[in-house]
């Protein structure tokens, strides 16, 4: 049985942020709210966890995995960002957007795309998901909470505790979420390119390319 954790929106509860960081920190799966839609998530190096992640969104080898950063910074330790690329990310973070960039050693193989050694990064805006990066102290490992079977992420907080409260171990209530996911751009090969178009306007980056 999921706990179940209302958090508010604008100032979180130090005291329950703590207790959520604590939960991931033990291989805990949280479900939690972005800046674009909510999210599965749990922490880098626990493979036990990523793998309850993959099945029950049913992943392949090929999925791109997010690593949730608090800044760009936290950033630079996990991609490969050159000034071109540190230029436009920094004018463009946070927000709902995801990069994807050439990871670095500091990157888990299991992370990382089987073939093209990148990983998809982001820093979001939404004040619970930053407070919980800030109590962690590292990234967050992240995937969108879109169920096998349904096109579109799941956005009530209490529906998605009723739909998984056997298989994670915490649902973060931040209110509704969004109905798309990040805007995912490519930044692995030089010019960007456009992978999902989300919530987050891709013009400014396709005029880069």
């Amino acid at each position: 049985m999921s706990q179940f954790f209302q958090i508010h929106a604008e100032n979180p509860q130090a005291r329950l942020i703590k207790q959520a960081v604590e939960i991931i920190r033990k291989g805990g799966v949280v479900v939690y709210p972005t800046d674009s839609a909510y999210a599965l998530g749990c922490q880098i190096g626990d493979k036990s966890a990523i793998e309850r992640v993959r099945r029950l969104r049913q992943l392949d080898k090929q999925h791109n995995f997010t690593l949730l950063c608090c800044d760009l910074s936290q950033m630079g330790l996990y991609a490969k960002i050159d000034t071109a690329n540190f230029r436009l990310l920094k004018a463009h973070i946070p927000g709902p957007y995801t990069f994807i960039l050439n990871a670095t050693r500091e990157v888990p193989r299991l992370l990382m795309h089987e073939k093209r050694r990148t990983i998809g990064l982001r820093v979001p805006a939404n004040p619970i998901v930053r407070a919980l990066l800030e109590e962690l102290g590292e990234p967050l490992m992240s995937v969108s909470l879109i169920l096998p079977g349904d096109e579109e992420p799941m956005t009530d907080p209490y529906a998605i505790r009723q739909r998984l409260e056997h298989q994670v171990d915490l649902v973060i209530d931040g209110g509704y979420g969004g109905l798309k996911a990040s805007t995912v751009i490519d930044l692995s090969a030089g010019e960007p390119a456009l992978i999902r178009e989300g919530c987050g306007d891709p013009e400014p980056f396709l005029a880069q390319a």
